[in-house]
């Protein structure tokens, strides 16, 4: 039984809102209580380690601020050196404009994260720097700047492996009942939400001036003297409910067109401007397949950020939901199918070794990554392929909609709703 969902937990995350400055983590610096985590278009920096036993550990591969500084000099000088060779082959035509004040690290670029044990956590945006619109030497640039950061960084043990790994793919790869995993994972889906919303804030909506980063990076103002309007980091809320006909026994499930082949999940939908929890669950369930809900029962919720490139986090909050009608009418443009499934189908999906398979397959994919590897087919992969697939899956324990529905197989209706 896991205690909380995926990228919820997260052991750094302070009590109370700390109001730090620049000053601050420059202090910690200077006190070796500042650690950092770079990350490169959202991707954050990790080990990783072969296990004995088979498989591998993954950790955040936390740096001090003189290694970011190193890795972002050391990415100024491979551009350098590729563009003075491109001007040198090509003299007299236009070049890229490169903005290097993009490399020059100061302690007003990182977002503090948290704090633990007298640690300050803060992480830093390693992207590639902005170019003149329409060159045609963008991937050669951003393939020489991400070669210069990775020879700067501190490895944790020398069998270790350090790269820039898809969030995605982390959570994938985490077994849910490994707690200390779980926590690191939290703390990436923290850092790259918050530097994601700082990239999406970088004007102000009021006036259309450029915002600047304050307080650690947990907020952001506008720099026009007469607006000032403060930013906050923010996230979208999305109900995301099991609908259940107590009666029969049932559940329906439904597939987007996204969505891979087989996979079936919970019904889901934002929430409205001047609507409540239980109003979204009400007309999100009777605008995609036309049933009306009676009671609603909260179950939990569960941070997200890895949704629609649009939102830096989404926070689903899970119900089940009673059904008081019970005819299926699909709006084409929300799902591609919806069901009523029975009990023993579901519990079938549940019980199907993919789920298994496909994190261990994640966990060998970010191995290979952190060591440059071209990725190869796996041995859990060929014996997914000797195994018969169950005819239907849902979305894996990383996932609440996973949870919604297990806990729905697993308990009785009663039970279900004795947890309001």
């Amino acid at each position: 039984m896991i205690s909380h969902h995926a990228f919820a937990g997260n052991p750094i995350i302070s009590e109370k809102r700390a109001n730090l400055s620049s000053a601050d983590l420059n202090e910690a610096e200077s006190a070796g209580a500042l650690h950092v985590l770079p990350l490169l278009e959202g991707k954050p920096l990790i080990s990783s380690v072969l296990l004995p036993e088979g498989g591998q550990k993954w950790r955040l591969a936390w740096q001090n601020f003189g290694a970011c500084h190193n890795a972002l000099i050391g990415s100024q000088q491979a551009v350098n050196a590729f563009l003075a060779e491109q001007q040198a082959q090509e003299e007299g035509e236009n070049h890229v404009s490169v903005d290097f004040s993009h490399g020059i690290l100061s302690h007003d670029r990182l977002v503090h994260l948290g704090e633990k044990d007298g640690v300050t956590f803060c992480a830093l945006d390693v992207s590639p720097y902005p170019i003149a619109p329409g060159s045609a030497d963008k991937i050669a640039l951003d393939t020489k700047w991400m070669q210069g950061l990775s020879k700067a960084w501190e490895l944790p043990f020398s069998d270790a492996r350090v790269g820039f790994v898809d969030l995605r793919l982390l959570m994938m790869s985490t077994d849910c009942l490994d707690k200390p995993t779980l926590e690191e994972l939290s703390i990436a889906g923290c850092a790259r939400a918050m530097l994601d919303w700082h990239t999406q804030s970088r004007f102000c909506g009021r006036c259309g001036n450029s915002t600047v980063s304050k307080e650690a990076g947990r907020r952001r103002q506008c720099s026009n003297e007469i607006c000032k309007k403060k930013l906050y980091p923010r996230l979208d809320p999305v109900v995301i409910m099991l609908v259940i006909d107590k009666e029969k026994d049932l559940v329906v499930l439904g597939r987007q067109s996204r969505f891979a082949p087989r996979m079936w999940s919970c019904l889901a939908g934002f929430i409205e401007p001047g609507e409540s929890l239980e109003e979204a669950v009400r007309r999100e369930t009777r605008e995609e397949v036309g049933i009306e809900v009676g009671e609603i029962v909260y179950h939990s919720s569960q941070p997200w950020p890895v949704g629609p490139s649009s939102m830096s986090c989404q926070l689903m909050v899970g119900f089940f939901a009673f059904a008081t009608t019970f005819d299926i009418r699909v709006d084409k443009k929300e799902l591609e199918e919806a069901k009523w499934h029975n009990r023993e189908d579901v519990k079938r999906a549940l019980s199907s070794i993919e789920y298994k398979n496909q994190q261990q397959t994640s966990s060998l994919k970010v191995h290979q990554a952190c060591a440059g590897e071209e990725r190869r087919r796996s041995s859990s992969i060929e014996a997914r392929d000797a195994v018969e697939l169950p005819p239907m899956f849902v979305p894996g324990p990383y996932a609440i909609a996973h949870h919604l529905i297990s806990s729905w197989v697993a308990n009785g209706l009663e039970t279900l709703r004795s947890r309001v």
